[in-house]
């Protein structure tokens, strides 16, 4: 798969929603995208638009999701002024949300604002944790989204605790990863080591959007990063408060990186199936 030949600006937000308030949220994320100047990418937290809250998650399932036709389109006019913010920033928007799907199917999303200003739910969280599987079932196929020659994998929060979800992006030619997540305060050790080390393990971009703030249980810690293609942080978060992180994506660098540790190119095709066993 070949390189992208120019730089792309992205953004990676931390921000702190509204439980249950989908419209109050696309206002804020309209907000924070304009705040992102010059990204052609920004990717705001798991489940933005009406916040990661599984009590008010499973409360008000009607209030709380947008309605995907059988194409994934999203037509809601709470989202409205998402739209608008992507027209005018000229930038391809990834925020979270509870999707219902056609099937009756409800799942944790990234959507996808196009500079169109039409929205996609392009990926369905795969990789679901803890009590989420009382509320919602896991995606059934990965997704790239193509900006300006640049390929992005899409995975969400645990999916990127899986080595091999983002090595099946970078295996379909992925220049980066983009990962909206939601993690919880005292969990900012494996929150900082997981998307560096899928950045590393696949000479990658990884753009990181985490929630910030909140009551406890439910209150999470902010962090967001872009790192490098050897897990090296471009721009970082503070634990706390609101934040919009530019960073510039260089493809020279991707190609040195991938010149210099070859892992994509010295992967064995099935690793460790054949194994022996010793008993000392």
């Amino acid at each position: 798969m070949s390189l992208p030949t120019a730089p792309l600006t992205v953004a990676a937000v931390q921000a702190r929603p509204v439980p249950g308030d989908v419209a109050g949220n696309a206002h804020a994320a309209a907000r924070l995208v304009g705040r992102a100047a010059g990204a052609r990418v920004a990717v705001l937290p798991e489940l933005f638009l009406p916040a990661y809250h599984p009590p008010t998650l499973g409360a008000d399932p009607a209030g709380t999701d947008v309605v995907a036709d059988p194409d994934g389109r999203v037509d809601d006019p709470r989202l409205d002024p998402l739209r608008v913010a992507a027209r005018d920033a000229g930038a391809a928007v990834v925020i979270g949300a509870a999707v219902r799907h056609p099937d009756r199917r409800r799942t944790i999303s990234s959507l996808v604002v196009d500079p169109g200003g039409t929205v996609t739910a392009a990926y369905d969280k795969q990789q679901l944790w803890g009590g989420e599987r009382e509320l919602f079932v896991a995606g059934r196929r990965g997704a790239t989204l193509v900006v300006d020659q640049w390929r992005f994998g899409l995975g969400i929060c645990y999916d990127g605790c899986f080595p091999e979800h983002g090595r099946a992006a970078a295996a379909d030619g992925a220049h980066g990863y983009l990962c909206p997540s939601g993690y919880l305060a005292g969990s900012a050790h494996r929150r900082d080591l997981y998307y560096a080390a899928r950045a590393l393990d696949n000479t990658m971009f990884v753009v990181f959007a985490n929630a910030v703030g909140g009551a406890d249980p439910w209150r999470f810690n902010g962090g967001a990063a872009v790192y490098d293609p050897e897990g090296r942080p471009l721009a970082r978060g503070a634990d706390t408060g609101e934040d919009v992180l530019v960073a510039s994506l260089d493809p020279s660098v991707l190609a040195d990186t991938r010149a210099a540790h070859t892992m994509l190119l010295d992967r064995l095709p099935d690793a460790g199936a054949a194994r022996a066993t010793f008993v000392a």
